[in-house]
C-alpha cells in the first residue's frame, strides 16, 4: 500500500424528512443569507422548494435563489449565479438537486470567493484560495458531489467539459433523504447507479500498492450497488434500495475507497467529458457506452486487478488463465449495464461520431489530462483515440 491522506469533512444528515433541517444546518455553519440554488420543476412540483424555505425562514435566514440548472451544467449560469450571489450579499450556497447542481454551486462558491474568471479552474490556468461555503440538500443518488471535492462544469463555447479538484469546496453538510429519490425515472436510477459504481471503479483499476481493507471495502460497495440497481429495476418504490444506493454515491466519491491504492484512474470519466461536452449525454450512460472499450484496451496492463474483480465483484469461477478470467469479468460487467438498461458502445448510446470528431475528442481528453490520464494503463492522445474508435466500431483491439 502506499501513504495517502483521507480528509471527508462533510456532515451528513441522512433519513426521511431531513431536509427540515436545512435552515438549522445552514445557521450552524454561520450562514447568514443564502443562494438556493437549484435545476427545473421537479424540485418545485414536488414541493421540496418551499420546504427548504420553510426551514431557512424558521431560523430567520433571508435568501435568493437560481433555478434552471441543467445536466452537464452550464458555465453561462454560473456566471449568472457569481452575478446574483455577489448583488444579494448571500455567504453561503444551498444546492437542491444531484451532482449538476452541486457542482454549479461549488463553481459560484469559487466565483464569490475569488477575483478573475472562474473558469480559470477548470482551464488549469490556476487554483483557487476560498470557496464559498456550500451546503446540499441531494434528490439524486449519482455523482457523490455532496462529498466529494470535484465539480465538472460544460463551458458552452467549444463544447469543453472540464472538472476541477479542490479540498475547499467539499460541502459543508449533505442531507440525504432517500425518500427523494422515489419518484425518479429509470433511467436516471440507471444512470446514476453507473456514475455511483465508476467512482469506485476508477480508484480500484491501478497499478502499484493495495490496501487489503481498501479492496474489501470497494469490493461491497461494488456488488452492493449492481444488486440494488436490479432491485430497483423492479421495484423503483424500495425505500431500502434507495436508501443503500444514496449511502454508496456518498461514499464512492468521498475517497474511501481509494484510500492507499497509490493514484486515481479516472481515464473512463475523462473520455466520457468530451462525450459529454460535444453530445450532451447522460454522464452515468456515456460512462458505460466507453467503459467496456476502455477496460479491454488497458486490462493486460492490469491483468491482477481485473483478475480480482472478475471473482470478487462479477462472481466469475477462478482459473489458472488470468487473461480469460479477466475478460469474463469485463463481459459479466457489460451484461449488467445492459440488464439496466445502459449502453456499452456508442451505438447503443445513440451516437455517431465522425472520425474527425473522435480525433477531436482525443486531442481534447489530452490537453485536459495534461498529456496522459490513467493509473491502470497510462493513455495518451493515440490511446485516447484508439479507445473512441473502438467504442465507435463496436471492435475489440
Amino acid at each position: 500500500m502506499f501513504n495517502f491522506n483521507y480528509y471527508a469533512p462533510t456532515k451528513v444528515i441522512f433519513g426521511k424528512g431531513t431536509e427540515a433541517e436545512a435552515g438549522k444546518l445552514v445557521k450552524a455553519f454561520r450562514g447568514t443569507k443564502a443562494l438556493i440554488h437549484y435545476g427545473s420543476g421537479s424540485v418545485v412540483r414536488s414541493g421540496l422548494l418551499e420546504r427548504v424555505k420553510a426551514s431557512l425562514d424558521a431560523e430567520g435566514i433571508p435568501y435568493a435563489e437560481l433555478g434552471g440548472v441543467v445536466p452537464n451544467p452550464r458555465l453561462s449560469l454560473v456566471y449568472e449565479g457569481i452575478g446574483l450571489a455577489k448583488k444579494e450579499g448571500v455567504d453561503f450556497i444551498l444546492a437542491i438537486g444531484g451532482g449538476s447542481v452541486i457542482d454549479s454551486a461549488k463553481a459560484i462558491g469559487y466565483g464569490v470567493a475569488n477575483e478573475g474568471d472562474v473558469w480559470d479552474y477548470y482551464g488549469r490556468e490556476r487554483q483557487a484560495e476560498a470557496c464559498l461555503p456550500v451546503g446540499v440538500v441531494l434528490t439524486i443518488a449519482a455523482a457523490g458531489s455532496e462529498m466529494s471535492n470535484s465539480s465538472v462544469i460544460t463551458k458552452e463555447e467549444g463544447g469543453l467539459k472540464r472538472g476541477y479538484r479542490n479540498d475547499i469546496c467539499r460541502p459543508k453538510f449533505a442531507i440525504l433523504d432517500p425518500e427523494l429519490t422515489l419518484t425518479l425515472p429509470d433511467y436516471q436510477t440507471a444512470c446514476g447507479c453507473t456514475d455511483i459504481l465508476m467512482h469506485t471503479m476508477e480508484r480500484y483499476f491501478t497499478n502499484g500498492g493495495n490496501m487489503e481493507l481498501t479492496d474489501q471495502l470497494a469490493e461491497g460497495l461494488m456488488r452492493t450497488m449492481m444488486e440494488k440497481a436490479r432491485v430497483l429495476k423492479e421495484n423503483p418504490q424500495d425505500y431500502a434500495a434507495r436508501a443503500e444506493v444514496m449511502w454508496a454515491g456518498s461514499l464512492s466519491h468521498n475517497g474511501l475507497t481509494g484510500c492507499g491504492n497509490g493514484g486515481d484512474d479516472f481515464a473512463t470519466h475523462g473520455l466520457e467529458h468530451e462525450m459529454g461536452g460535444l453530445y450532451d449525454v447522460a454522464h452515468g450512460a456515456g460512462l458505460a457506452a466507453i467503459w467496456g472499450s476502455w477496460a479491454r484496451y488497458v486490462y493486460q496492463d492490469c491483468l491482477p486487478r481485473f483478475y480480482r474483480f472478475a471473482v470478487n465483484v462479477m462472481g466469475v469461477p477462478a482459473g489458472k488463465d488470468e487473461a480469460a478470467v479477466a475478460l469474463e469479468g469485463i463481459e459479466a460487467m457489460e451484461e449488467f449495464y445492459r440488464s439496466i438498461q445502459m449502453p456499452t458502445s456508442f451505438a447503443e448510446l445513440g451516437i455517431t461520431p465522425t472520425e474527425e470528431e473522435l480525433a477531436d475528442m482525443a486531442h481534447k481528453c489530452s490537453v485536459a489530462a495534461g498529456g496522459k490520464k490513467g493509473s491502470a494503463k497510462v493513455l495518451y492522445e493515440a490511446d485516447m483515440l484508439a479507445i473512441y474508435r473502438m467504442a465507435a466500431s463496436g471492435k475489440t483491439p
